[in-house]
């Protein structure tokens, strides 16, 4: 989710296992090896993040929808539109899934450390901050600001015209 693309997922993934297979012991060792794991993940995140900050991302792409007549645009979503309906085979659980991706890959990689971390592992702050390396102050501060972003990047795609593609009451 850090990296932003399976590609880039993968490589700081073998990234970070290069890293830890250098000193083994130093992971079998560890009191909590998913911790050091993680922490490992988050290097090589950062520092490959750092080096291709350069890069632009794109935002989504408006096309128009089968049932739009008048030329309205739907949103489009990692996998196809964003449409409320019955069950589709996990289509539009991938679908959130990815949106999920997207907009932590518009957090800095600490504050997205952090809310996975924090509100998709189950760590509390303190657990956090102790497998980031961080104070509690700073994580609980990064933690704060993501969510913050989070919440304002709901809002603009809650606040789009009715063509979004979703039943009012959804938005999140």
């Amino acid at each position: 989710m850090l990296a932003g693309t399976r590609s880039w997922a993968e490589d700081a993934v073998h990234e970070a296992y290069l890293k830890l297979a250098r000193r083994p012991q130093r992971l079998l060792e560890h009191p909590e090896p998913y911790a050091y794991a993680f922490t490992a993940l988050m290097s090589v995140v950062r520092d490959t993040h750092r080096r291709e900050r350069r890069q632009v991302p794109v935002d989504d792409v408006e096309i128009p929808g089968p049932g739009d007549t008048a030329g309205g645009a739907g949103r489009v979503g990692a996998v196809g539109p964003v449409v409320a309906g019955a069950w589709d085979g996990g289509v539009e659980r991938r679908d959130a899934e990815m949106e999920a991706i997207r907009l932590l890959g518009r957090l800095s990689s600490r504050q997205a450390g952090v809310v996975i971390l924090v509100d998709l592992d189950g760590y509390t702050i303190d657990q956090a901050a102790r497998i980031m390396k961080v104070h509690r102050g700073t994580a609980a501060r990064h933690r704060a600001r993501a969510l913050e972003k989070l919440r304002s990047l709901l809002d603009g795609m809650d606040s789009e015209p009715d063509g979004s593609g979703r039943e009012p009451g959804h938005g999140a």
